[in-house]
């Protein structure tokens, strides 16, 4: 809980996880294995926080709602605005442990504590701009509809990008008047503990607390009733077990889940330009981004130049080549990703697909699995079907277009979707005709701050960033209002 968390100065991994490992807190619960994923040695135990951890956390949030919810929008706004600035001076620090935490790459994991910091100072802008709205009705009343704090809220966020997607709910809910507890994944529990320390020292007591450890901590949470709100990052599975549970007690549920995205190459492009656009979504993070591509329908015109272009740029990365796309490659976070990956892969090849490179474990220290082309896969084959979450580039060729967007679309996800295109034509029936939530066309990453989006089918609903996630913090009270005869 925030009076529990370290100070906002300097720190180490090595001393948030002496924190979160019980060596400088009060009770706690059973012990975690954690493990290095550069070198494959277990570092320590994580603490899992309590039962009467988890009652404290929501008491405390509880507790603090009433004055938070009346503190003024304004002053919530700079509290968050103070909070960026927190964490945008600790960037390296946190990039640092991050690395240390799933074994992401020293730089992208700093890039993704500054976004952190850039999150929290636009939900800092957007959140005071609409409290409301008031109505034509009588001229001598006034109606209006307030937008007022739904009460405490659970965030529970994931490894794989942890300080995004902590800092987006916790800003949308904070600035709106609602308190939170936060449960970081188990996975990276030292990032997920800096990050909120830092947040958290920048608000009063009880505002964010904020608990460590695994699925059963967070289900205590979830049962609560006194949390109105439970925001999820993760799992489609844990996703549906939270909202039969929250939904049961009459809550209200945000989940953004599991994601198979698709990328369609059209005839016409550039070989080079669209491998490399391949290997930055399937690789990059090391296929661990909950928008990495995971299916890849190649024009047939097209095909077999692309993949060619895609083998030499995954072959190159696994021999450090610095020209390989602007991608490098790191670890699979743990031995059960891992094997989730080498699964996928295995079965694909078994029923026919062929590995061009890759599809084995690298020999070295670690949970390293090089980038893997596939072709030849079918749509029936796990690896196009369930998430994988690695390396891997599962390519179907494709006659034309139109088949290119029905196998796209023939998912139990929908969470985003690529589309490489010289034709405007093909780009708007794209955007039209793919029932995901984000569509990017002629480029697999990028987007203006502001946007919102609602995931689909099983992967997940509501929106998971910009103004329209405010909303879903808070309800909507009408008012109106006479003068006394």
């Amino acid at each position: 809980m925030h009076e529990l968390l370290p100070s906002a100065g300097l720190f180490s991994g090595s001393q948030i996880l002496q924190w979160i490992a019980g060596e400088s807190r009060p009770g706690g619960g059973k012990d975690l294995p954690l493990t290095d994923a550069v070198t494959g040695s277990k570092r320590g135990d994580l603490r899992a926080s309590s039962p009467g951890d988890v009652d404290s956390a929501v008491t405390s949030a509880a507790q603090a709602f009433p004055r938070w919810r009346h503190t003024p929008a304004s002053e919530r706004a700079a509290a968050l605005r103070e909070a960026a600035a927190t964490v945008r001076a600790h960037t390296g620090e946190l990039g640092r442990i991050l690395s240390r935490d799933t074994g992401r790459l020293l730089g992208q994991a700093t890039d993704s504590a500054a976004v952190a910091a850039d999150l929290l100072d636009e939900a800092a802008v957007t959140g005071v701009l609409e409290a409301g709205r008031s109505l034509a009705g009588n001229p001598l009343a006034v109606d209006a509809v307030r937008r007022e704090p739904r009460g405490p809220v659970a965030v529970l966020t994931p490894w794989n990008d942890p300080y995004p997607a902590a800092a987006g709910l916790l800003a949308a809910a904070l600035v709106t008047g609602n308190t939170v507890v936060h449960k970081p994944s188990e996975r990276s529990p030292a990032a997920g503990w800096a990050l909120a320390s830092l947040i958290a020292a920048r608000l009063p007591a009880g505002v964010l607390n904020v608990l460590a450890g695994d699925g059963e901590v967070g289900a205590a949470l979830v049962a609560d009733p006194r949390v109105a709100v439970v925001a999820h990052i993760g799992s489609t599975a844990t996703g549906r077990d939270i909202a039969r549970v929250v939904g049961g007690r009459g809550g209200r549920v945000l989940l953004e889940n599991g994601g198979k995205d698709p990328i369609v190459v059209d005839s016409g492009v550039d070989p080079r330009w669209a491998a490399e656009q391949i290997a930055i979504g399937a690789f990059t993070n090391t296929g661990q981004l909950c928008t990495s591509v995971e299916r890849v329908y190649l024009h047939r015109d097209v095909a077999e130049a692309v993949t060619a272009e895609l083998v030499r740029i995954a072959e190159a990365m696994v021999t450090g080549d610095p020209g390989a796309s602007g991608t490098d490659l790191g670890p699979l976070v743990d031995e059960r990703q891992l094997a989730v990956v080498a699964r996928h892969v295995d079965e694909a090849v078994a029923a026919g697909a062929t590995c061009l490179t890759g599809g084995r474990r690298l020999d070295r220290p670690g949970c390293f699995y090089p980038p893997t082309v596939l072709t030849g896969c079918r749509p029936d084959l796990a690896v196009m079907r369930e998430e994988t979450f690695g390396p891997v580039a599962a390519i179907m060729t494709v006659p034309d277009f139109d088949e290119a967007l029905k196998a796209a679309d023939d998912t139990d996800y929908g969470l985003a979707a690529t589309v490489l295109t010289p034709s405007t034509a093909h780009a708007l029936r794209a955007a039209a005709e793919i029932d995901a939530g984000t569509v990017k066309v002629n480029a697999v990453f990028g987007g203006a701050p502001g946007g919102s989006a609602d995931p689909r089918r099983g992967s997940g609903h509501g929106p998971g960033f910009g103004p329209a996630l405010l909303g879903e913090f808070t309800a909507l009270k009408a008012v109106h209002i006479e003068a006394a005869p």
